[in-house]
């Protein structure tokens, strides 16, 4: 659909958002809102995180009240219930996908409004339906698949079929590319042309803005739980959306030169039968190492066995000349190794803990002097890196749950730094961080290797691993499949490795 198309189109709105403010003790999360979305659009909702969006999506989704303002669908107001809006016909999908791993893809599909039959559940015509509604979201997928055996997209795929299952007609969508590969991405960006192109709004909310830019009619912009504004997407770039979500230009910090030192960790053939094979590497110190490659390439699993946090079936991990013990992440961080995981609240963060506790759970040797806690100890480590890192908190003594996802980001690097490790491994260091803070994160790696670290990367985010890396391992299938310098570095050179294409200046006549 043109811009034109979407300014020119009903006179009154799928969607409106008329002044909606809410406050939650001590946090003003909206004030004086507005959205506006028509059938057949995708408006963008973008903003740096605790601009609100998060708050606002609650909101439409029922789960919050506003403390004031309306919210009309259809020029009526919306039941603020998550019932109310699901008969209003709004439905979102989450970060988290929303799925009941045991059951299969046409259970969950229809999960919630199983078709009865004196008074069971009739499977027959839960499949019959899921099969009408797949065939326009998954034709791929089949209706007796267990959910446990999907991949991310597929889950994804799972809730917006449950969504037209319910004759959806605004479509939230919650970051919805976070864990997808560019193939994948491809394809639900292609899905959300065909849900747009059958009149469908859709609230799109993602940190990518190059999938912004290509996929939106409209974006809105929020700071600090304001409304900030809107414009065509085809009026905007990157930098014209940054500019509005933080009020200033962000650009990505000069990587300065820097000497490279001697290895520091050496990885030699380590293999795991079925995840990697025959994996040999090194990083030395003042250096920044990439692993990259698409989705399932082996990633995470060889960074989480040199952590040892996985076991693995053959190989050896160095650093600084000593060996250590497979499977043994002890060995690991007393050698000097810290790791900063893809899934920061499953495998990094306690929750429920504080900022401070939770930035020097990695020090507890050194807080703890004869077994005692100090907590002049522990607040001289927070305060030291909670202003080294810029890391924004209303407290340290709050919970490390109520911070930006950036914050929270920082707080885990701050846990490694607390023990001066030899070599960080950073495995999607700016997963879920805006802009503001993925340039600050940038510029702190970059420090780190100035100051001699070595640094692991993992990035599947191209822009980062150019501007970051002196060398890139590209994996493909659990195997490292190319080299490249840093006066190499192009996308082509390294997606060519990772999906098995071959570049025009490899073929030979």
């Amino acid at each position: 659909m043109s811009n034109d198309s979407v300014s020119s189109g009903a006179a009154q709105p799928l969607l409106r958002v008329e002044g909606v403010s809410k406050s939650f003790p001590g946090v003003r999360a909206l004030d004086n809102v507005a959205l506006t979305l028509n059938a057949g659009e995708v408006n963008a909702l973008c903003g740096e995180n605790g601009a609100g969006k998060s708050t606002l999506i609650s909101i439409l989704s029922g789960v919050q009240t506003p403390d004031s303002g309306t919210v009309l669908i259809d020029g009526q107001p919306l039941s603020a219930s998550p019932t109310g809006a699901i008969k209003a016909g709004i439905a979102t999908i989450y970060q988290k996908r929303q799925f009941v791993p045991a059951m299969t893809v046409a259970e969950n599909v229809m999960l919630g409004t199983w078709p009865t039959k004196g008074g069971w559940v009739s499977q027959r015509r839960v499949r019959k339906r899921a099969l009408e509604v797949l065939a326009d979201v998954a034709p791929h997928l089949s209706p007796d698949k267990l959910a446990r055996e999907l991949s991310p997209a597929e889950a994804q795929e799972i809730d917006i079929a449950r969504a037209i299952s319910l004759d959806s007609r605004v479509l939230i969508m919650d970051e919805p590319t976070t864990a997808l590969s560019p193939p994948e991405v491809t394809r639900l960006l292609d899905l959300v042309r065909k849900l747009k192109a059958d009149g469908m709004g859709i609230i799109f909310v993602s940190h990518w803005l190059d999938e912004v830019l290509d996929i939106a009619d409209r974006v809105t912009v929020l700071r600090d739980g304001r409304y900030i504004g809107e414009a065509p997407a085809a009026d905007l770039d990157a930098q014209g959306i940054i500019k509005m979500m933080v009020g200033r230009e962000v650009k990505d910090p000069p990587i300065p030169e820097r000497t490279i030192g001697e290895p520091v960790l050496r990885v030699h053939n380590l293999t795991r039968t079925g995840l990697f094979h025959d994996v040999s590497f090194e990083v030395r110190a003042g250096e920044i190492v990439s692993l990259a490659g698409i989705a399932g390439a082996g990633r995470t699993e060889v960074v989480q066995a040199v952590f040892g946090a996985d076991k693995y079936d053959s190989g050896t991990v160095d650093v600084d000349g000593k060996t250590l013990r497979p499977g043994d992440v002890t060995s690991a961080v007393d050698a000097g190794i810290g790791l900063v995981p893809e899934e920061r609240h499953l495998q990094g963060l306690v929750d429920q803990l504080s900022v401070r506790d939770n930035m020097t759970l990695a020090a507890l040797r050194s807080v703890s002097p004869g077994g005692w806690l100090s907590r002049a100890r522990e607040s001289a480590i927070d305060k030291h890196y909670t202003a080294e890192l810029s890391v924004k908190a209303a407290s340290s003594g709050v919970r490390v749950s109520t911070l930006s996802g950036g914050n929270q980001q920082k707080v885990l690097i701050a846990r490694w730094l607390a023990r001066d490790p030899r070599v960080l491994i950073l495995d999607e260091p700016t997963k879920g961080v805006d802009v503001g803070a993925k340039a600050e994160i940038h510029s702190l790696v970059a420090r780190l290797a100035e100051q001699g670290m070595a640094v692991l990367l993992v990035s599947s985010e191209l822009p980062e691993v150019l501007l970051l890396s002196d060398r890139v391992l590209v994996m493909r299938q659990g195997r490292i499949v190319a080299e490249v310098p840093k006066n190499e570095l192009t996308q082509e050179a390294v997606m060519a490795p990772a999906t098995g294409e071959i570049l025009p200046t490899e073929v030979t006549a």
